[in-house]
């Protein structure tokens, strides 16, 4: 089937730089939305870290080189947005009013302009922050280690996608431009939903407590079996022959085979078993 387009027809300018922006707006140009991305004189930050990366998201937009702390700047934006359908910006507040680009001003200069604001934290507050501050505020950084990846901007860049797609839908029945705001605390603070709930907690059912979902050491690397539902549970231990299932029993028990092994083990019993890559290869068992 081909990808449907939703958006197709509407007209985003971005402001966002780093990652959640940049995610986000490669999610609206794939559902069709034409985009055209505001970088200042000195670029995207994420093009000096990773340029691979940042060209994979910036694919898809129309890049303009603008100074928007100059005359000629803000008016080539103000043309932008006269024909725009949505703003995403991920500046701090104080950074957007300093700018002139507050909802107040916006919504009185373009009254159809819808806006997302990707902003740290929620309201006013311009406190400075990063995904790993973010995350660590919620008992998601274990200590003395770095998340794997930037789970905070990631979820972050969905929420302000499917807000994106809210305000749109909100316009089209009052006729009227819509604000909302994405913060990213409240990203890190749903991703640590489950473990407020006590779900994933060390000990808990999802935090090691059941056999049937846990992470196992093969013969050579690392397997994670997410035998959750008693249909997959009783299987696992059947077909495994394993009559007392405690961890200590399946342990031994994965420890005889390869990881691969187990892998195909789980196709093959269709159960939910696959290999822990390496952190740096998906093709690569953790050793």
């Amino acid at each position: 089937m081909a990808p449907i387009k939703p958006l197709t027809g509407t007209r985003v300018v971005t402001t966002a730089l780093n990652v959640p922006g940049p995610m986000a707006v490669e999610r609206l140009h794939a559902l069709g939305a034409t985009v055209v991305k505001v970088e200042p004189p000195a670029g995207d930050p994420l093009r000096r870290a990773n340029p691979a990366w940042y060209a994979q998201l910036a694919a898809g937009a129309a890049i303009e080189t603008l100074d928007l702390k100059t005359a000629s700047g803000r008016s080539r934006l103000d043309g932008l947005l006269a024909d725009a359908d949505l703003l995403l910006t991920a500046q701090r507040p104080a950074a957007l009013a300093r700018l002139g680009l507050s909802w107040d001003e916006l919504r009185a200069r373009y009254p159809s302009l819808c806006q997302i604001a990707i902003v740290g934290f929620p309201g006013a507050a311009n406190e400075p922050g990063h995904d790993l501050t973010y995350l660590a505020a919620h008992g998601l950084v274990p200590p003395g280690s770095l998340p794997r990846t930037l789970f905070a901007d990631v979820a972050s860049s969905e929420l302000a996608v499917s807000a994106a797609l809210a305000v749109l839908l909100e316009r089209g029945r009052t006729g009227r431009g819509q604000y909302l705001e994405v913060p990213i605390a409240e990203a890190a603070a749903r991703l640590a939903a489950p473990r407020r709930a006590g779900l994933t907690l060390t000990g808990a059912l999802l935090g090691g407590g059941f056999p049937g979902y846990n992470v196992y050491r093969a013969r050579d690397g690392w397997i994670a079996v997410a035998a959750l539902e008693p249909h997959f549970y009783e299987r696992l231990c059947r077909q495994l022959g394993v009559l007392d299932p405690t961890y200590e029993a399946l342990s031994e028990r994965f420890a005889r085979e390869s990881a691969e092994h187990w892998e195909r083990f789980g196709r093959e019993y269709d159960l939910p078993i696959g290999i822990v890559r390496d952190e740096n290869s998906s093709d690569e068992t953790r050793t």
